[in-house]
């Protein structure tokens, strides 16, 4: 769910640069970093991000800058001395160091265009307008990440070919688990052969093997975890969430089928699966 995308716009004596990148994560997350005085381009940048994406963590930035020549910027007094008066009671007991200039200037809102300060309906535009970047911007992200998916599609889809061979594999070496385990019950049998047995003692001891024996339900559960994330790759949609569950329902499979081997080959083939289920894990992270 890696991706990038730009977009650049002006209005009057305004021009800006809006950047989209994200990387891989489980939920949605949004962050923000705007100029000050547009405080509402932060919900243009989350409603935005939320109608186009499912997962993934957002970056999306917005930085802006007016053109020397044009207007003036003024200081909001009314903001500043709410400012001080809130910090006031501090600096009086000693709590913090008194404000400096440049520190009160760097706080949000003191600073402000003129003309945007004196025009609402200009500001209003000019935050349209970059509102409108920013939803270009994430398209160009949003596209970026389909041409990954579609790349990737390819390797899940191995990656799932690659499970579906093992189970197979993992079916054909199962056929042997009946006569290995009957060989062991034997071996038990000759071990107890000196105690004093009990016929429920020997019937639990071949009740236990039984169904150490059967990996019958394992192989079927593979079988069809297999089916469904082929379905999941072929449909439309944000699959992600989907896949993320598919894939520990995959690796509880693989164990228990590696707790219940009775031979070294089937276990082998266990321990494959789940190297490729893991691959297909990591995969899977950069699903929408």
């Amino acid at each position: 769910m890696t991706g990038f995308g730009r977009a650049e716009g002006s209005l009057g004596a305004w021009s800006w640069a809006v950047e989209a990148r994200s990387v891989n994560g489980r939920n949605l997350e949004v962050r923000f970093r705007g100029p000050p005085g547009f405080e509402g381009l932060e919900r243009a940048a989350r409603e935005g991000a939320q109608s186009r994406f499912q997962r993934g963590q957002l970056t999306i930035g917005v930085q802006a800058k007016r053109a020397d020549t044009v207007g003036a910027v003024q200081v909001n007094i009314e903001q500043l001395e709410r400012y001080l008066k809130a910090g006031g009671p501090y600096v009086a007991t000693g709590m913090v160091a008194p404000p400096t200039l440049d520190g009160l200037l760097s706080l949000k809102g003191v600073i402000e265009t003129a003309d945007a300060a004196d025009d609402p309906d200009a500001q209003a535009a000019l935050e349209a307008a970059m509102a409108a970047s920013i939803g270009a911007a994430l398209d160009g992200l949003a596209a970026g990440r389909a041409e990954e998916g579609r790349a990737l599609d390819g390797v899940l889809g191995g990656l799932v070919a690659q499970i579906g061979a093992l189970t197979a594999k993992a079916a054909g070496l199962a056929g042997a688990q009946p006569a290995l385990i009957k060989a062991r019950f034997e071996k038990r049998l000759t071990e107890l052969a000196g105690e004093a047995v009990t016929e429920e003692r020997i019937l639990q001891e071949a009740a236990a093997m039984a169904v150490k024996a059967d990996v019958q339900e394992e192989l079927d559960r593979l079988r069809g975890h297999v089916d469904a994330a082929r379905a999941l790759l072929a449909s439309d949609g944000g699959v992600g969430r989907k896949l993320d569950f598919l894939t520990q329902e995959f690796m509880r499979e693989a164990n228990t089928l590696c707790s219940k081997a009775a031979s070294g080959a089937l276990t082998a083939v266990g321990l494959d699966l789940k190297a490729g289920i893991e691959q297909f894990r990591e995969q899977v992270q950069n699903v929408e």
